[in-house]
């Protein structure tokens, strides 16, 4: 709809409509087929020749739609752009009514007796041009999209949360001695015990939860991200013991080798700094810092 010269390629891939998610109505398709059937119409009621074209990529979903040519000549531009204001109009308002019922979203084909009802209740102005406001209504989301996985939450308060969290899996357990940081047996040292995420949730306070739940995934989440320090499996969580990593099964060259060995440690060992009995494993065995001397 931007200029007569126009031309468009489209890959389809989420099932969406103008107004929200596409809703079928042809069970002997497939969903995936019935949606490329759907844009192609679209494309059609644009006054488009479509074309179909399968993508040379490794996806499921490589069927892609080009729009080349016009069906109709400039001459005609202004009464085709009326006609696809009205199509956008129909699909827009009976997406409005069917989502009031929470149905979903139905096709102008399936529903035209409801479109003319609510088109008398919900007037549109069908001479919209290029030039004017095509959906009114529609909210695009916003230009910087929020992050919620615990990436961006304060430092201090995630290092908290680790802290509290740990010490409550260690204290779970009687405490033991920390003889392996004494030169003595490494099989003392104390991993504490597991517990279930909703334990855990319970012996955290009302704050601390509230601002998890605002996160997608929450203390799950969190846990994980800090996967130097916790193991969360079934629901859930231990604290890692690093004796037990097992090495990569991959053969790596001998130049791949020689660098890992040498990689540079960036970050400080957790248990080094917080842990009782210290890190489980001798410097030259762990991947972090034992102590800022040896950061790079």
């Amino acid at each position: 709809r931007s200029s007569y010269s126009c031309c468009y390629f489209v890959l389809p891939c989420c099932f969406f409509d103008f107004h929200g998610k596409y809703s079928r109505r042809q069970s002997k398709k497939t969903q995936y087929r019935e949606y490329l059937d759907f844009i192609a119409q679209v494309g059609f009621a644009c006054g488009f020749h479509v074309e179909e074209d399968c993508l040379r990529i490794p996806s499921t979903k490589r069927v892609c739609l080009i729009g080349r040519n016009r069906t109709y000549p400039p001459t005609e531009c202004v009464l085709i752009d009326k006609q696809i204001t009205q199509y956008i109009n129909n699909r827009q308002t009976c997406a409005v009514v069917t989502c009031d019922r929470r149905v979903g979203f139905k096709h102008k084909e399936q529903s035209d007796g409801v479109c003319k009802k609510a088109g008398s209740e919900l007037p549109v102005n069908e001479t919209d041009t290029a030039g004017t406001t095509w959906m009114p209504g529609f909210q695009p989301r916003e230009k910087v999209e929020q992050i919620r996985n615990c990436a961006s939450l304060p430092q201090d308060f995630v290092d908290d949360v680790v802290l509290n969290v740990a010490n409550l899996l260690l204290n779970a357990t009687p405490e033991k001695s920390c003889s392996n940081m004494c030169g003595g047996n490494v099989n003392t040292w104390n991993q504490g015990e597991s517990l279930s995420l909703k334990e855990v949730a319970e012996h955290l306070n009302k704050e601390t939860l509230k601002r998890l739940k605002s996160e997608y995934g929450g203390l799950q989440t969190l846990l994980k991200n800090n996967h130097q320090v916790f193991e969360v499996l079934n629901g859930r969580v231990h604290i890692r013991d690093w004796r037990k990593e097992k090495p990569s099964r991959k053969t790596k060259p001998e130049v791949k080798r020689r660098l890992s060995a040498e990689a540079f440690k960036t970050r400080l060992c957790w248990f080094f700094i917080h842990h009782p009995d210290g890190c489980s494993l001798p410097s030259e065995s762990c991947p972090y810092a034992h102590g800022t001397e040896e950061l790079r």
